[in-house]
């Protein structure tokens, strides 16, 4: 099991958020209204963590390890939320998001593959991790910035924690899983090392996960301002091409040592996603459904 491991390490550098977060530093002249509101999306965003949780509990009822796991996941990525409410209530108390504002963006995701969820999500922490480093560099208040230093660096070590999850499904659950995991790793992989040709960033909160909702079914369509992610990336942060080729350069590495094979761009990976599907689907073929006496 990996779950005793991840919880000791994790344990061993969570951050606390009365002593860690240096509070006593804000300087209330660097804070300006367009930042601060930043703050209040990002919290709302963060809290969709619970409906988040609750689609892992449901679509991974066999694998009691990653389903303990999702309890140090959920506390960190909840405690995401509550420092920029902390921070909020401290400093900008006016924009401290209501109860039905955070409630708003929990609601039922469909059920999907478990493993192209977990390649999902595992991206998703990359590409969250740059987003935060992105956003330190932008705000100009100390404390601000120091909490955005901090969120990022859980979101990595986060990664890590779904990378190993992702390991043990290519080499311990058997040649079936990993050839299923090799399949949907390089998949999802294409998605969402592919922002460069989409309009709409690419993130587990940005996609649409429920269809009987459509279109209202992506967590940033449900926050007050569901254009406010766009803006924030592009207008704000600034999230250029050169920070988006990070996100890229780095899901590429990582799936090149997971699948021992060299991935230098997209193209590179979407090839082997095509030779992965000609492996798997023919096999599937062959599955012989015995009639009915």
């Amino acid at each position: 099991m990996l779950y005793p491991e991840l919880f000791k390490t994790m344990e061993a550098v969570r951050w606390n958020m009365a002593h860690d977060i240096p509070w006593g530093d804000f300087d209330r002249s660097k804070l300006s209204d367009e930042q601060a509101h930043t703050i209040k999306m990002n919290a709302i965003t963060e809290w969709a963590a619970l409906p988040a949780t609750e689609m892992f509990l449901r679509d991974n009822r066999g694998d009691s390890d990653f389903c303990a796991f999702m309890s140090v996941w959920f506390f960190e990525e909840q405690k995401h939320s509550l420092v920029l409410i902390e921070y909020l209530r401290r400093f900008r108390p006016d924009l401290v998001p209501t109860e039905e504002e955070l409630h708003n963006v929990r609601f039922e995701f469909d059920t999907a593959p478990e493993l192209e969820t977990l390649m999902l999500h595992f991206c998703g922490e990359i590409r969250l991790n740059h987003w935060y480093r992105r956003a330190a560099e932008w705000h100009t208040e100390p404390v601000i910035k120091a909490i955005y230093k901090t969120v990022a660096q859980d979101e990595a070590r986060h990664a890590g924690a779904y990378l190993q999850y992702m390991r043990r499904a290519l080499h311990d659950r058997g040649q079936n899983t990993s050839e299923q995991a090799r399949l949907a790793f390089s998949k999802i992989g294409v998605l969402m090392a592919s922002a460069a040709r989409t309009q709409q960033a690419l993130h587990p909160t940005n996609l649409h996960v429920n269809k009987d909702l459509f279109p209202n079914d992506t967590v940033q369509s449900r926050l007050p301002e569901p254009g406010w992610l766009e803006h924030w990336l592009d207008t704000q942060i600034r999230f250029d091409g050169v920070w988006e080729q990070k996100v890229v350069t780095r899901i590429l590495h990582i799936l090149s040592k997971l699948m021992d094979r060299s991935f230098e761009t997209v193209k590179d990976l979407n090839r082997y996603r095509k030779e992965m599907s000609a492996l798997i689907v023919p096999k599937e073929k062959e599955i012989v459904v015995p009639s009915a006496v």
